[in-house]
């Protein structure tokens, strides 16, 4: 049984670029390759503003409080996106479903990033995405762990917070 990889690639791709935002083109679609893409994208002018206006379209999705304003998004996001499903057996993987166009750059993110999206929160729960609660940290949580808590971007953040709290508890304890 082959299971979509949409959800969880997509969202930790988007999370990626979102946290350390190339300075080329090239270099968005090097990250690409790092999280498995394997097709070729033809170079077309402007597609460095317009990855970065997908990207900034998904960070809404991230930064949305409520469920229904989040859902409200995504499905806005997904019908936007030109792509189409389609079948595919490219460099011979395996039948699979491909959410996107196959020549450009900033669609292919655009229907991935919103159908990923989708996926990941719609199977794993529509908390399951958000901010860094590590302040002043804003990078993106995409909580892939399995009871649902990740509230860091990193373990490093997740220590320096709880060093932070503990110290305050030190500074100010409570009167019994």
């Amino acid at each position: 049984m082959h299971l979509n990889p949409y959800g969880e690639y997509a969202v930790l791709l988007a999370r990626s670029l979102a946290d350390d935002w190339p300075d080329t083109r090239a270099g968005i679609v090097q990250r690409t390759r790092e999280f498995g893409m394997t097709m070729i994208f033809p170079e077309r002018p402007g597609d460095h503003a317009r990855c970065r206006a997908v990207l900034d379209e998904w960070l809404r999705v991230v930064d949305a409080d409520d469920p229904n304003e989040r859902a409200a998004i995504l499905n806005q996001q997904m019908a936007s996106a030109s792509a189409y499903p389609q079948l595919t057996d490219h460099n011979g993987e395996g039948w699979h479903l491909h959410y996107r166009d196959v020549d450009d750059l900033p669609g292919v993110l655009h229907a991935v990033f919103s159908v990923g999206t989708a996926l990941h929160l719609t199977t794993r729960g529509m908390n399951r995405l958000g901010r860094c609660a590590a302040t002043p940290c804003e990078n993106v949580v995409v909580d892939v762990s399995r009871n649902g808590t990740q509230r860091y971007c990193s373990p490093r953040c997740g220590s320096r917070d709880a060093v932070r709290r503990h110290r305050g508890r030190r500074r100010h304890p409570q009167a019994l």
